[in-house]
């Protein structure tokens, strides 16, 4: 069967960043803002990716010498406009490039870049300046002329990794462990025939397991204070029944009468039938 080949993705660790320098003397701007930008974003190696940021370091000296075609010295106008109400201001290329020369040359790269996040990392790799000279010695750069494709070596060669210790296994653990500490003392036994017995440790009930067996089984005597509690409220209970039917039997059977009724006892009233009344 034939295996699908995958497409290949550049990593972190396969990208390695070079320094270079570009002359701008006499050259002209868009060719110049070209051949930059391509190295800025790594067109130039095999492993670019558009997603990913391959490109190497880029340094423009002589800025002053850039030049432009077609009388776009005067023609040319670049833009600036500050977010309020009439904040547009013009300014012309040929006070630019008198004054910030390097501007232009940074304005015509970036404007070959992406316009994203991606792009402004590409655009922090640009340095400019207007003379000869530049503060970058440190990184060795290398002297990259116009339509010069930079030299590629392949990927950069892979980091040793160091070497781990094995770890021990459960048994040489052990092994150690038993080593390490020491054993606990055995208690003394007692012998066969001997009346003597063995002391208790310090701190522990005299006895042995068989003691705490034994105390862990009996049970708790239950607590008796409940039920003499609750015999002497049925004994209240019951005094007072008896007090409210000695006061009953002592009054008269009127006097009850009225008290419950809260009324004067009533008197036998012959009823009138419905004939009776109408005829009065």
């Amino acid at each position: 069967m034939k295996t699908a080949t995958r497409t290949y993705t550049p990593t972190p660790g396969d990208i390695e960043r070079r320094w270079y320098v570009v002359d701008a003397d006499g050259v002209v701007l868009g060719r110049l803002a070209s051949e930059v930008a391509q190295v800025l974003r790594g067109k130039h190696k095999p492993m670019y990716a558009p997603h990913v940021d391959v490109g190497d370091h880029v340094i423009v000296v002589n800025a002053r010498g850039i030049r432009l075609t077609g009388g776009k010295e005067a023609k040319k106008i670049a833009y600036h406009h500050s977010g309020y109400p009439g904040g547009l201001k013009e300014t012309g290329y040929e006070r630019l490039l008198r004054e910030r020369p390097s501007f232009v040359v940074e304005k015509a790269i970036r404007g070959m870049l992406p316009k994203n996040r991606l792009g402004r990392a590409m655009a922090r790799k640009l340095q400019v300046y207007d003379g000869a000279e530049h503060p970058h010695a440190a990184q060795q750069p290398t002297r990259l002329g116009l339509g010069e494709i930079p030299r590629w070596d392949g990927l950069p060669a892979p980091k040793p990794r160091a070497e781990r210790p094995a770890p021990a296994g459960p048994g040489r653990r052990r092994k150690a462990a038993g080593t390490a500490k020491e054993a606990p003392a055995r208690r003394p036994t007692r012998e066969p025939g001997d009346g003597k017995e063995a002391a208790p440790a310090p701190g522990k009930p005299a006895g042995g397991p068989r003691a705490k067996r034994s105390a862990a089984k009996t049970p708790a005597k239950p607590s008796t204070a409940k039920r003499t509690t609750a015999k002497r409220t049925t004994a209240k209970r019951t005094t007072a029944k008896r007090s409210t039917a000695k006061r009953s039997a002592a009054e008269p059977a009127s006097e009850r009468s009225s008290k419950s009724a809260g009324k004067s006892p009533k008197t036998d009233t012959p009823k009138r039938s419905r004939a009776a009344k109408k005829e009065e």
